[in-house]
């Protein structure tokens, strides 16, 4: 398969140029669908999407929604092969770019730029996600134009809402889930680890918000009046969230860990041979040692464990200067990070049982809920990921490896929950790209690799048969 692999690389090299403007067109555009005052821009820039795939021979079409259009295109493989059916999903959206004072340039007036570290793409959304999407339209191109049509069959998929919550997404992806029905999902919306290592990431984290608000007096109280007899929510509630951990990092809450897996021996090996430094990644932001569990590494609770955490806490007289006072409330805001078939509504209910059992007489609680979503674990014995793993390590100076994300993104979980199809997520981000950022930017190199690595991976996912 290497005879028809080359001729798309030596074209993704010399048509290099051509590739980066047509990117730099697209980032033009103002797509920023948080602001109404842009949605004549997203629509202008789902459009774009439409006529540029309709060069390489998709037939595509922009379809509305309550918000920003999705663009969807389709085209079959080659006739009498039995390839499978790849669903690509990317976003067109940006983020907002204020403070607009802290852009050295125009966001809307992209550029290539030279930089210390080598050239850049600089722009919104360069990295988050149009550069990262225009990646794999790219190497579509380079075999059109080498073999006169793709390698299998291919669905695209293209969000207009992803920077503002997705709102759209699950009732569009339910109507339309028989279009998105592939054997596999492919997701370039991530990064690489490191410099130069390629990853695929086959594990991401789940989320469970709830905000805890404890009363008690009817009213602030002076705290010399009151103090001592009457109860304080500061002191009960920093008591309650001191409880849910022990002296070991873990969570305290009954049936916390119930659906947590351990790590498969291969899977640890691969992150073993990583050489993350925990050391150096808590440096980057002045800390020294790692917290949470003692017996798991850095990477291992990044990854792969669950979390309880605090994200904010409010509570009495936090003004200039001071106010003796007892506060008639206290709250916090309290999310977890899930890992394998965790259930975030048990958790939810485990959480509010534990609140409610350590409240004393004279307090009330109430609880408000944010978000509730399981992790996604993908099915890497598809022979996909194998494959896709290494197609990268063909690419990149280092072997691709399988990884997890301490975060959540959506989209991997609603292909798996809605569609019945596993997402193979592979982006090549650099951490300094400054995505959400002024001065965003998407490494030239990142761009060009990018390009030649979803070659690679379509003539090795192609070879595959249907799922």
């Amino acid at each position: 398969m290497a005879t028809r692999l080359s001729p798309v690389l030596n074209r993704i090299d010399s048509t290099l140029d051509d590739a980066v403007a047509r990117l730099l067109d697209l980032l033009a555009i103002p797509s920023i669908s948080t602001d109404p005052a842009y949605k004549a821009d997203c629509a202008r820039a789902a459009d774009w999407l439409v006529a540029d795939l309709a060069t390489i021979g998709v037939k595509a079409e922009t379809i509305a929604t309550p918000g920003h259009p999705m663009v969807m295109g389709h085209v079959d493989g080659p006739a009498g092969q039995d390839t499978p059916h790849l669903v690509f999903y990317g976003h067109y959206d940006v983020q907002p770019v204020d403070p607009l004072s802290l852009w050295n340039n125009d966001p809307f007036a992209p550029a290539v730029e030279a930089t210390a570290k080598g050239k850049v793409i600089r722009g919104r959304g360069s990295s988050d996600d149009k550069g990262q999407l225009m990646t794999f339209v790219e190497a579509c191109r380079a075999w059109v134009a080498e073999h006169g049509q793709l390698p299998c069959e291919i669905t695209f998929f293209f969000e207009g809402e992803e920077e503002s919550g997705s709102p759209s997404l699950v009732p569009f992806m339910k109507e339309y889930k028989d279009r998105l029905k592939g054997d596999v999902a492919l997701i370039c919306d991530t990064g690489l680890f490191g410099h130069d290592t390629p990853a695929i990431v086959t594990m991401l984290r789940g989320l469970m918000g709830e905000e805890i608000v404890i009363k008690a007096a009817d009213k602030d109280l002076h705290s010399g009046m009151y103090g001592g007899p009457a109860q304080n929510p500061i002191r009960v509630l920093t008591r309650i969230l001191a409880g849910l951990h022990d002296d070991q990092g873990r969570v305290t809450l009954d049936g916390f860990y119930d659906g947590v897996p351990e790590l498969p021996a291969d899977v640890a090996a691969q992150w073993e041979a990583l050489g993350f430094d925990h050391e150096a990644f808590l440096g980057e932001v002045d800390l020294n040692l790692p917290a949470g569990e003692k017996d798991r590494s850095a990477l291992e609770m990044i990854w792969s464990r669950p979390t309880m955490e605090f994200n904010g806490i409010t509570g009495g007289y936090t003004g200039d200067g001071f106010k003796t006072v007892l506060p008639a409330q206290a709250s916090a805001k309290v999310s977890a990070r899930l890992v394998g078939t965790q259930d975030p509504h048990k958790i939810r209910e485990s959480l509010r049982a534990y609140v409610e059992a350590n409240l004393p007489a004279d307090c009330t609680v109430e609880f408000h809920p944010h978000g509730a979503s399981p992790a996604s674990v993908m099915e890497t014995s598809h022979p996909a990921f194998e494959a896709a793993r290494n197609a990268l390590s063909d690419e990149w100076p280092n072997e691709a490896a399988f990884v997890g994300c301490g975060g959540s993104i959506p989209i991997a979980g609603y292909f798996k929950k809605i569609v019945g199809v596993d997402a193979l997520l592979a982006g090549f981000g650099r951490d300094d790209d400054a995505i959400h950022s002024p001065n965003e930017k998407y490494d030239l190199e990142c761009f060009h690799k990018g390009i030649r690595s979803w070659a690679r991976i379509l003539d090795a996912v192609s070879t595959q048969t249907k799922g």
